[in-house]
């Protein structure tokens, strides 16, 4: 049981970290949110060019076919920039809910465009109050082929061309359903984010035309797997960002002076900067045993996503919350950055279900594990 990366993907792991720190700095990400832009559309030609969108997609649906493990280390640098993009609206979830759920013809239909770049998905499932995951609990409705309901927050709603919706039909079954966001019966409103450069919106379908996904009937299991799988690469992003924090951190600690010296000769300085190491660490552990079950198929998978969640999700704020800490007065300032690494750890922790919900899954799956 091996958890380390191949050499290969750390080669991926350190081109995307070099092409990134060109082309995605904290200035750009700036300019971003001052502009009050949903995303940096340029960037996002330039990472379908390079096939990042195609990783884990099968070569026969357009994608590379590397695996699930090879997106993370790319999860890892997106998280690490900050990259102002819709990866994980798109290729985290809408994508694996087509590969595992639809059938043959729609993945040949669908996933393509996902993978080249050309459109830009989501998971339409939050039902405000109602989680992603509470699948049995959704109201919106399918009847005779048309979709009525309202889903919220949906990630990258406003600029998705379509959506996966979870809705039951007329029997009350559950299911997954696509849906073009731009046809009749189809009405988006933004909602406001922490961090406007992962923006929610409010879609509201009324008779839209919806398609069912045919290729597995499950619809609850179906979509425990996509949450699983998209656990592992928010995991990686959550790392990335908690990594770049405490550089951030550990930098300005190096050149901020006070009483005649650095601060981060202080006791106190130290101490925030070993916590927040402590706390990547293991969430990189619990992530990097993550990516091994994914890539293996294992049936631990569901433990470990939820493993790697929970730490995750744990790292990502506390390592925001210290660098503002760290920065002082000026930490908490719009003109410092320590800020917009806190927005997006706080948009990264609800995005597939608050910290909460995976702290039951991983219950769960523990008890799962011990003998009755």
């Amino acid at each position: 049981m091996d958890f380390d990366f191949s050499a290969e993907q750390k080669e991926i792991q350190h081109q995307a970290r070099r092409m990134l720190a060109e082309r995605c700095d904290l200035r750009a990400v700036r300019r971003v949110l001052d502009d009050g832009l949903p995303w940096d559309e340029p960037l996002w030609r330039q990472v379908a060019e390079l096939g990042w969108l195609g990783t884990a997609i099968p070569e026969a649906y357009g994608g590379l076919g590397l695996g699930g493990d090879t997106l993370a280390v790319i999860a890892e640098e997106l998280g690490r920039a900050l990259a102002p993009l819709p990866v994980s609206s798109s290729i985290y979830l809408a994508a694996p809910c087509v590969l595992h759920g639809g059938s043959e013809m729609q993945r040949r239909e669908w996933l393509p465009a996902l993978a080249s770049g050309e459109r830009v998905a989501t998971l339409a499932a939050g039902e405000g109050l109602v989680g992603v995951g509470d699948l049995g609990r959704h109201a919106a409705q399918v009847k005779n082929g048309r979709l009525s309901g309202v889903k919220q927050p949906v990630p990258d709603g406003m600029l998705a061309h379509w959506a996966v919706v979870t809705a039951c039909d007329e029997g009350q079954r559950p299911g997954l359903y696509l849906v073009d966001l731009r046809a009749a019966g189809v009405a988006r409103e933004p909602l406001a984010s922490v961090d406007p450069t992962r923006p929610m919106a409010r879609i509201v379908f009324d008779g839209a035309a919806a398609q069912r996904l045919e290729g597995n009937d499950d619809a609850p299991a179906v979509l425990r797997r996509v949450l699983d799988e998209a656990a592992v690469w928010v995991a990686f992003e959550q790392v990335g960002g908690a990594d770049a924090a405490l550089a951030l951190s550990a930098d300005y600690a190096r050149i901020r002076h006070a009483f005649g010296r650095p601060i981060g000769s202080f006791q106190g300085i130290k101490h925030k900067l070993a916590d927040m190491y402590v706390r990547n660490q293991i969430a990189r552990a619990n992530a990097c045993c993550a990516a091994w079950a994914l890539a293996a198929d294992a049936h631990e998978l569901p433990l470990a996503a939820a493993s790697a969640r929970v730490a995750a999700c744990e790292a990502g704020e506390f390592a925001a919350k210290e660098a503002i800490q760290t920065h002082g007065g000026i930490g908490a300032t719009w003109e410092a950055d320590p800020h917009l690494f806190y927005r997006r750890a706080r948009v990264l922790q609800g995005l597939l279900d608050g910290p909460a919900a995976w702290r039951e899954r991983l219950v769960q799956a523990l008890q799962a594990r011990v003998p009755a």
